[in-house]
């Protein structure tokens, strides 16, 4: 299957204080170590950008206004932008956030953007792309390339300064309607930009959502809270992270990178290679790619604001024309 990525809408946002935790009361607690697959059906959200944001919105606003809901998966699993569309659909219904991004049609920017359609609180290298693919050929493996680019991250000093870390928050923050973590089983993914080791926040993790999310979509940069540094959680596995769905009997994801990965395939990164995993393992696994039609709105044009009314529209009719196909296997 096909489909069309997404962008991130603007909320008022609700806190869970009126004072955001300090650094120092917010342990980095990865979710990994405390993993056993609790439920049937696991919601996966890939990273692509700002469209890429705004196309996972629509898809799933699609899916929702043809009948089948899948926000009430019993996880999901957020990366990059996916991660902010995470925060979104279990926080407003599916209906509102496509409203909202079809609402506004801004115009081209050429200013940086970040992963999940934010404005950045540094400047990236002029080349980013070229600068990580150099990365990744240098690398040996994927621990060598996660730490290659921890250190790239590391070196601007921009990305230390506490008001650039407060703005990135605050950009992260709007784009969220409610900064508390759902009840429902949800998986944020990083990577520790010091180490390169790759981290899974949830909800008893002890770290806000706001954190979580903002250091899933920190790309070309390193976001700071807790006394560490984050990166893109793109890297820790790739776009999509689906093997975090281990022990699913059902997994959907949706990608807006159509599966694409820069990785060597000896590595082990690439969305196909989890899919047979898990497939081998005994899930039933569902992918949601863009079509032919709205593909050109990913990758290079992935960051251009101006695309995300379209994208999502791209995604609204892929999920409404899938919704019939996906029912027996979501339900």
């Amino acid at each position: 299957m096909n489909t069309t990525p997404s962008s991130t809408p603007h909320f008022t946002s609700t806190t869970a204080s009126d004072q955001p935790r300090s650094d120092r009361d917010q342990p980095q607690v990865d979710a990994t170590k405390r993993m056993p697959a609790a439920g049937e059906r696991a919601l996966v959200l890939g990273g692509g950008g700002s469209t890429g944001n705004a196309w996972l919105i629509g898809v799933i606003a699609g899916l929702f206004e043809a009948g089948l809901d899948v926000t009430d998966a019993d996880l999901i699993i957020g990366t990059s932008a996916g991660s902010t569309a995470a925060g979104q659909i279990t926080s407003a219904t599916p209906t509102e956030l496509l409203a909202d991004i079809l609402a506004t049609a801004p115009p081209r920017r050429t200013e940086p953007a970040g992963s999940d359609g934010g404005r950045v609180p540094i400047r990236p290298t002029a080349n980013h792309m070229e600068t990580t693919s150099a990365i990744i050929a240098a690398a040996e493996d994927a621990a060598d390339m996660r730490r290659r680019m921890g250190a790239w991250a590391l070196e601007t000093d921009a990305a230390s300064h506490s008001s650039a870390r407060t703005q990135w928050r605050a950009t992260v923050a709007a784009r969220l309607p409610s900064q508390v973590w759902p009840q429902q089983r949800m998986l944020i993914t990083a990577v520790d930009a010091h180490t390169g080791e790759p981290v899974v926040f949830d909800r008893h993790s002890g770290v806000d959502l706001v954190d979580a999310v903002a250091a899933s979509c920190a790309s070309g940069f390193a976001y700071s809270f807790g006394g560490s540094r984050y990166i893109d959680g793109g890297y820790r596995s790739n776009a999509e992270n689906a093997d975090l769905a281990t022990g699913y009997p059902r997994v959907l994801v949706l990608s807006p990178f159509g599966g694409r990965s820069r990785t060597p395939v000896d590595w082990g990164m690439h969305l196909a290679t989890q899919v047979d995993e898990l497939r081998a393992r005994g899930s039933r696994v569902e992918t949601i790619f863009p079509d032919s039609n709205s593909e050109h709105m990913f990758g290079a044009n992935a960051m251009d604001l101006s695309l995300r009314p379209p994208a999502a529209r791209a995604g609204y009719n892929q999920g409404r024309a899938l919704a019939e196909q996906l029912t027996e296997f979501w339900r």
